[in-house]
């Protein structure tokens, strides 16, 4: 892994607990940033292999759901670090809206990643979606991880939760200019 000089974000939370969403109202305040997912390299392996689209991918994302997490755990399982890797060799700050191992976080927090959870109940969350393979490592590993910077709270309207991002990305952008000086 290439050290760099960059800021790092990292969105954590179950499947449809609003990552996505809290990281795209958080580009819009963070123009320095860029979104780059874990996921977005195993969709681009996962689709060589299955000579599909990335677009055809996520598309039907609850359809290969099931074997992008088999995938993914592979690529651990062959080293820890794969998708971590690939993510931090990307330039400039980043927005990672995916994170989902207590490994991953460990490794980010070493970037000095400030990090995000953003929590939905399983009730509101299987109304936004499917959810598939929910007792996997990838859906418990930070069940019980406390050291979140921020925790969201996503059981409401759009409207509640660009509120609550919004708050969270003026006091980022705070901290950032502060450490600019």
């Amino acid at each position: 892994m290439k050290k760099k000089n960059k800021k790092i974000l990292i969105i954590s939370g179950k499947q449809y607990s609003g990552k996505d969403t809290v990281a795209s109202i958080l580009l819009e305040m963070l123009p320095d940033f860029k979104l780059a997912p874990l996921a977005n390299a195993l969709k681009e392996e996962f689709s060589e292999e299955k000579n599909l689209s990335v677009a055809e991918v996520e598309r039907n994302k609850p359809l290969y759901r099931a074997e992008l997490i088999e995938l993914g755990n592979k690529r651990r399982a062959e080293d820890p670090d794969y998708w971590i890797k690939k993510v931090l060799d990307s330039e400039g700050n980043i927005i990672i809206s995916d994170a989902r191992l207590k490994h991953e976080i460990d490794i980010f927090e070493k970037y000095g990643a400030i990090k995000i959870r953003v929590e939905s109940d399983r009730t509101q969350r299987a109304k936004r979606g499917k959810l598939v393979k929910e007792d996997d490592t990838t859906e418990t590993d930070l069940d019980n991880y406390k050291k979140w910077d921020y925790v969201i709270e996503n059981s409401g309207t759009l409207a509640a939760l660009r509120k609550k991002t919004e708050k969270i990305g003026k006091e980022i952008l705070k901290s950032l200019s502060l450490q600019k000086v």
